[in-house]
């Protein structure tokens, strides 16, 4: 796969993924907007997630057995009829429909991550997929400090219309440069659906893989959305846009994702899960400690990003090891537990902070890192190491 079509690859998977993102530093500004409570609108994020998981589940699968020339661009062609009804939604309830149906729409992203794989062979598929994830992280973290800076500019509904057109943009240049591959299999809908599950039953590195993936990418939605209620709260106040910008500290992040692909294909990919786990964990004892403390909030930013995106992008990779003429059934299974995670996480922040505020959003998010770190000393010797680990 040359690095002009990976480039690609990865600058529409991120503008995809960011359609998720565009409300999270919003949510102040959405509510008042709208005559709701920051917390109500909080559940925004959480309806975008589960409708992305939907999405994963329900539509993923498909990148096996239809020609992705036509279907990728088809799904960003939906995305953009989504994004312009939340552009025009009269009311919260209505809002929450349209976004439910955006992340439904918003899996191009991930048809984008297994045809790489499946693009690039064995001694650099690692590194391959690790800069698509990078550009799909890169568009989770940039998307908000952009969705900040221009709803301060000209409103929340103008993030909207301009990610519907660039949406566009991207339906129709990938659908002149996505080379022709044949489909894997040939399966009818219900059966590739039970596949799936098939391939979880029958793996137990991916049951324990997808666990790992799953309370990752909670804890990661978890801290994200507590940060938003901390941060535009007393003693900080700070205005949508200044929140957006607290996105770019996790652009480590995305250099930690192609660091993580290579460990990966040099065969170091269970000590370099351990090592992001445990960094977890430290990122939210330091956020704990900094409630007052914008030098310590950025560190516990900047460390956890590293570390998720890490043993995200490590999770992943070894998951497209196990069964390479099913990734997309891979993904679909990877996905949909990592957002279901991440629905729950965004849920949970809102309950926390409306009952203990920062520190029980942080320290729930600390001992959920304790109890994966657990599980990947009691995996990384049996259930863990079939899924291409050293």
């Amino acid at each position: 796969m040359s690095r002009g079509l990976t480039l690609l690859f990865a600058v529409a998977g991120g503008t995809a993924v960011a359609n998720l993102y565009w409300a999270q530093p919003l949510l102040g500004f959405i509510g008042s907007d709208l005559h709701a409570s920051t917390a109500s609108a909080g559940w925004l994020v959480t309806a975008t997630q589960i409708g992305y998981a939907t999405g994963a589940l329900l539509l993923v699968p498909l990148g096996d057995v239809l020609d992705r020339r036509r279907f990728i661009p088809g799904m960003m062609l939906c995305a953009a009829l989504a994004l312009i009804a939340c552009a025009i939604a009269p009311s919260l309830g209505a809002l929450l429909v349209a976004t439910t149906l955006l992340g439904f729409t918003t899996v191009s992203g991930q048809l984008l991550t297994p045809l790489a794989g499946d693009l690039s062979d064995d001694t650099n598929r690692g590194r391959v997929v690790g800069t698509v994830v990078s550009g799909l992280l890169i568009g989770i973290l940039t998307s908000r400090t952009i969705s900040g800076l221009l709803a301060d500019a000209a409103g929340w509904r103008a993030i909207y219309f301009v990610a519907a057109t660039v949406s566009l943009a991207f339906a129709l240049l990938l659908s002149r440069t996505i080379p022709p591959v044949a489909p894997k299999v040939h399966l009818p809908y219900p059966r590739l659906l039970l596949s799936v599950w098939q391939v979880i039953r029958q793996e137990r590195a991916v049951r324990w893989t997808l666990f790992l993936g799953a309370t990752a990418f909670g804890v990661f939605t978890l801290f994200w959305t507590g940060l938003t209620f901390l941060l535009g709260a007393e003693p900080f106040s700070y205005s949508v846009s200044v929140i957006g910008l607290f996105g770019l500290l996790g652009l480590a992040g995305a250099l930690a994702a192609r660091r993580a692909g290579r460990l990966h294909d040099r065969g170091r990919s269970m000590p370099a899960t351990g090592w992001g786990w445990a960094a977890v964990v430290v990122s939210f004892v330091v956020a704990a400690l900094a409630e007052r403390s914008v030098v310590g909030i950025v560190v516990a930013v900047v460390l956890l990003d590293i570390a998720v995106q890490g043993v995200n992008i490590l999770n992943q990779t070894r998951l497209f090891a196990l069964a390479p003429g099913a990734r997309s059934r891979l993904n679909t299974a990877f996905v949909t537990c990592n957002f279901l995670g991440g629905a729950a996480g965004s849920a949970a922040a809102s309950v926390l902070w409306s009952v203990g505020g920062w520190t029980a959003v942080a320290l729930t998010g600390a001992g959920l890192a304790c109890v994966a770190l657990l599980v990947w000393v009691l995996g990384r010797r049996g259930p863990l190491l079939s899924a291409g680990s050293d």
